[in-house]
C-alpha cells in the first residue's frame, strides 16, 4: 500500500514570510472576535432589545399583582381512581388531540376528581355583557352557573352592563361573588359585541390581574345545563362551533378580505372557534383581547368591517396563537338550530330560545 503524500510545508519559505502568513492569520481571528462582539453589543443596547426586554418586564407580575402560584405544578394527595390503560383510549369516536397536542375536551376524557385536586387554589374570573335588553337573561345564567360552573372553586363573576339597577341578586356559594361593572351601550349590537374585546382588555390590566388565575368570557344569553369545572383550564382555549364542529376549512365563515385584520386565506385554518366561549390565563387573554381590538381598530380606520365582527379576529388570532385547550361543542350548543349528534353525550352550556330581532333592537 502506497503511503500518503505528505502535507504541504512552507519549510523552505523565507521567515519573514512565515512571519507574515502567522500574524495575518492571527489579526484575521481577532478582528472577526471584534466584530462579533461590536454586533452583539449593538443588540442588547439598540431601542429594539430595549423595547423586547421591556414588553416582557412588562409582562411579569410582583407577588402583588397576581397568581403567580397557580402556575406551578400542585402536589396530589392520595386519591383512589381508575388507572389508566395506555392500550384503551377513552374515546376513539372523535378527535381528543389536535395536531399541536392541545387535548380536545369531551365528556370521559377526564378524571373531574383529579382535576379538581390540582386547581384547589384557583380563583376563576368569569365575564359576561348584559347589554340593554340582555339583561334579562342575566337571572338565568347566574342561576344556572351556580349550580354547574365551577362548582366547589372561587369564582368572580363580572357582569358588565349599562344597567346595573337590574342585576338579580341571587344566592351564591361559599367563595363566589357578582362584581358589577358599569360601561355605557352602543347603538348597534355589532359594536357592542366589538367593543367586548376592549372592555376585557382593558379590565383584565386595571384588575383582572390582580383577582382571578384564569378568566372564562362567555356570552349571557345561554344557561349552564350540565358540569364545566376546572377541566376546560389551559393558558389559552376556545371552544369548537357547534355548526362548524364537522366542516372542512372550506366551509368556515372567516373573514376572507385580504383588507382586513381578521383574514384568513381558503387554505388556513384549523377550526372555526365559537365567540361564546373563549378564555385562559389572564396575561393571555389580555394578549388576546388587545390584539383582537387593535386589530379592529385598525380595520376600521380602513371602513371595514369583519363578517362576524369580534368572532372574525378571535379566530384570526387562534389561528397563529394556537390554543393550549380545545373544548369540544359540548361546551356550546344550541338545541333549537342544532339536532343533537350521538356523539355529544353532554350538553354543558346551552343557547336559550330568544327572538333576536327585538333583544337587539332595544
Amino acid at each position: 500500500m502506497a503511503e500518503p503524500s505528505p502535507a504541504p510545508t512552507r519549510s523552505n519559505e523565507p521567515a519573514s514570510t512565515k512571519a507574515t502568513y502567522f500574524w495575518g492569520n492571527r489579526t484575521k481571528s481577532c478582528l472577526c472576535l471584534i466584530l462579533l462582539f461590536a454586533v452583539l453589543l449593538g443588540f442588547y443596547s439598540s431601542p429594539e432589545a430595549h423595547h423586547v426586554q421591556g414588553r416582557r418586564e412588562s409582562l411579569t407580575l410582583s407577588e402583588g399583582d397576581g397568581h403567580l402560584d397557580s402556575c406551578r405544578i400542585p402536589e396530589v394527595p392520595r386519591l383512589l381512581y381508575p388507572k389508566a390503560q395506555l392500550l384503551k383510549p377513552l374515546r376513539v369516536d372523535v378527535l381528543v388531540m389536535t395536531p399541536w397536542f392541545a387535548p380536545v375536551v369531551w365528556d370521559g376524557t377526564f378524571d373531574s376528581a383529579l382535576l379538581d385536586v390540582q386547581f384547589r387554589n384557583t380563583t376563576i374570573g368569569l365575564t359576561v355583557f348584559a347589554i340593554k335588553k340582555y339583561v334579562v337573561f342575566l337571572r338565568l345564567f347566574l342561576e344556572t352557573a351556580e349550580k354547574y360552573f365551577m362548582v366547589g372553586h372561587k369564582v368572580i363573576y363580572y357582569v358588565f352592563t349599562d344597567r346595573p339597577a337590574d342585576v338579580p341578586q341571587i344566592a351564591l356559594q361559599d367563595g363566589r361573588q357578582v362584581v358589577v361593572l358599569h360601561v355605557g351601550n352602543y347603538r348597534r349590537w355589532q359594536d357592542i359585541s366589538m367593543h367586548r374585546m376592549e372592555m376585557i382588555s382593558n379590565f383584565s390590566r386595571r384588575r383582572f390581574l390582580r383577582e382571578v388565575d384564569y378568566l372564562v368570557c362567555l356570552y349571557v344569553d345561554m344557561k349552564f345545563s350540565d358540569h364545566v369545572g376546572v377541566e376546560i383550564l389551559a393558558p389559552l382555549f376556545g371552544t369548537l362551533h357547534p355548526g362548524f364542529y364537522a366542516a372542512d376549512r372550506q366551509s368556515f365563515t372567516y373573514e376572507r378580505r385580504p383588507l382586513s385584520r381578521a383574514y384568513i386565506p381558503r387554505d388556513e385554518g384549523d377550526f372555526y372557534y365559537a365567540g361564546g366561549f373563549f378564555g385562559g390565563s389572564v396575561p393571555e387573554v389580555y394578549r388576546l383581547t388587545t390584539a383582537c381590538h387593535q386589530a379592529m381598530t385598525a380595520d376600521q380606520a380602513q371602513g371595514i368591517e369583519a363578517v362576524w365582527h369580534d368572532e372574525s379576529h378571535l379566530n384570526r388570532y387562534l389561528l397563529s396563537h394556537k390554543p393550549s385547550k380545545v373544548l369540544s361543542p359540548e361546551y356550546l350548543w344550541d338545541e333549537q338550530m342544532l339536532q343533537r349528534p350521538p356523539l355529544l353525550r353532554k350538553l354543558r352550556y346551552v343557547a336559550v330560545p330568544m327572538n333576536h330581532t327585538e333583544i337587539r333592537s332595544r
